[in-house]
């Protein structure tokens, strides 16, 4: 062989296909071959459906229903560390959570967006473990992801994966829910066991010093937001309460209704291993995230008719009754304790547990 021949064949080439790779470089960041090769070997197995099998950068929606006449979009960024922890990963997360942020508005979420900040170095087994947890996510909300994207960044920059989802959904005529409608003599209701995310999270880190079987609560909770509103139209507040757990949602529903919420301290459910982790560490568990509860506020009347709807369903058999709206004090949050002591329920001022969700 040449010396010349011999300095090409050192000089720079092109990345190997997909096939001869086992973790992302920056070639599949490129828009060329590579990008193609990922998006069909590594997202389309999973994701495939008639919208994104046109090829085009959109996709057309039809409304599911007649008598819709508003959207409601809802988009979130996703950055758990780490990306697995038990009882979900940030492919599940990622789509559960934006599917229930568009829930919340009553709407019926009919499709998502997906969109991946990988990290050279990551690996695409594991990229194939979180996508295809995100298609059976999908597939238990019915809900499909129709369009997406990719980008690479360089090793260091983005600590594995970073997930974008935007969901759309559409609004029935008539319904009016938000966090504004919370009225005195409303009920307050809790779709189940509080701070199970956050603890989850933390034992997956090694944080804990110990071992727990705390899971994550991450769920979609459409097809049960779904159910409460087809029987109770007049639902006035759906919440999930996420970071800053339940007593930050309710401060921030409180603040928009100018209202008073009072809670009950042995009504609100907790994990006996939940409570056990929060105390050790010094949290407070209804300031943990959560990713798997709704927070339902409606007329005093309609309460038990919610609670046995609930029930029935499979994210919801530990719904409680929690507390009641009131008037006075306005935009504050109060808990009565065990002690029969009555105190305030402030905002978390700052990040008790980062990178949760």
């Amino acid at each position: 062989m040449s010396e010349t021949a011999s300095v090409t064949m050192e000089g720079p080439v092109c990345p190997l296909p997909l096939h001869h790779h086992t973790q992302i470089v920056m070639g599949h960041g490129s828009g060329g071959r590579m990008t193609q090769e990922l998006i069909q070997e590594v997202f389309m197995p999973y994701f495939s459906n008639p919208a994104l099998l046109e090829g085009n950068d959109f996709a057309n929606l039809l409304a599911p229903i007649t008598d819709a006449r508003h959207i409601a979009v809802s988009t979130d960024s996703h950055i758990v560390f780490p990306l697995i922890f038990p009882g979900g990963d940030i492919g599940r997360l990622a789509v559960c959570g934006t599917v229930n942020d568009v829930a919340m508005s009553g709407a019926i979420p009919a499709a998502l967006t997906a969109g991946f900040i990988l990290e050279e170095g990551l690996s695409i087994d594991l990229l194939k473990q979180i996508v295809r947890s995100m298609a059976m996510a999908s597939e238990e909300a019915g809900v499909a992801i129709v369009a997406g994207d990719t980008k690479v960044v360089e090793r260091g920059k983005a600590d594995g994966l970073f997930i974008n989802t935007t969901g759309f959904g559409w609004v029935p005529d008539g319904l009016q829910i938000g966090g504004q409608f919370a009225k005195p003599g409303d009920a307050v209701l809790i779709s189940g066991t509080i701070g199970d995310h956050g603890i989850a999270v933390l034992t997956a880190r090694g944080d804990l010093g110990f071992e727990t079987e705390i899971v994550s609560d991450v769920a979609p909770l459409n097809l049960l937001i779904e159910a409460v509103v087809a029987e109770i139209p007049k639902v006035h507040v759906l919440r999930d309460p996420t970071r800053g757990g339940l007593a930050t949602t309710l401060n921030e529903i409180a603040t928009q209704s100018d209202v008073n919420i009072t809670i009950e301290e042995n009504s609100i459910p907790i994990r006996p291993a939940v409570a056990t982790a929060c105390e050790m560490l010094g949290f407070d568990p209804l300031y943990v995230a959560n990713e798997g509860k709704v927070i339902v506020i409606l007329p005093e009347d309609k309460a038990e008719l919610a609670l046995q709807i609930l029930h029935k369903q499979k994210y919801g058999e530990n719904a409680t009754l929690i507390g009641h709206v009131y008037e006075k004090p306005k935009s504050r949050v109060l808990l009565r304790t065990r002690l029969g002591t009555t105190r305030l329920l402030d905002v978390l001022a700052g990040e008790m547990l980062p990178r949760i969700c």
